[in-house]
């Protein structure tokens, strides 16, 4: 086993349980992840660090993909603790194995600034989703500020080899409306106990435009 083989899959994992399941995150996931409704498809979902914050009441059926293996295991446990039979499988955004407008309701958080494609992801995203249905979206990214963005620039080289392909430079909102959707933003800030490199965030909901 390669260095990086073994890296993405000893000690990235816990890199990415670190980072996503800080108190600060799961703050704003509660925020976003309990407006899920019908029919759910999470993208990214493995760790299960959503799943605790949806209303079982509200939630038909879930499910969700993630490229990573050693990650989805927490995903489906954390669905059977919920009493769900959950279709939880290996997979990614530039690809999603689902058919058209087969959801409710998108979730996708921290994941866009890890995926290869982002535009083909939104795409997909967007396809999968029903005429009327929500993308909720939390997601970090490019500060709007001049001196953060600048040091996301020259740390962004390094830093995606380290966490997973995790882009800091990235737009959100903007990239969400250019990928076909008409968004409504609920919030947006920097983390305080964060770097602001590393702490712009942006989360709300998204309707397919056109529709």
């Amino acid at each position: 086993m390669g260095f990086g083989k073994w890296y993405d899959e000893t000690i990235l994992p816990k890199v990415i349980s670190l980072g996503c399941g800080s108190e600060d995150v799961d703050r704003l996931r509660a925020a976003v992840v309990p407006l899920a409704e019908g029919a759910v498809f999470e993208l990214g979902c493995g760790g299960g660090f959503n799943l605790r914050h949806y209303r079982t009441e509200l939630v038909r059926s879930f499910s969700g993909i993630d490229p990573n293996t050693n990650l989805l295991e927490s995903a489906r446990t954390s669905a059977r603790n919920k009493g769900w039979n959950a279709d939880i499988r290996k997979g990614v955004g530039e690809d999603i194995p689902f058919g058209d407008g087969a959801f409710d309701t998108v979730v996708c958080t921290y994941t866009l600034c890890s995926v290869d494609e982002p535009a083909r992801v939104l795409s997909e995203m967007r396809r999968v989703l029903k005429p009327g249905g929500r993308l909720l979206f939390l997601e970090h990214g490019k500060a709007p500020d001049p001196g953060p963005a600048k040091w996301q620039r020259r740390i962004e080289p390094v830093w995606k080899h380290l966490a997973g392909n995790c882009h800091l430079t990235r737009e959100i909102g903007g990239a969400i409306r250019r990928g076909g959707f008409e968004v409504d933003p609920i919030g947006q800030a920097y983390f305080d106990k964060a770097p602001k490199w590393a702490g712009w965030m942006e989360w709300g909901m998204a309707r397919r435009a056109g529709v």
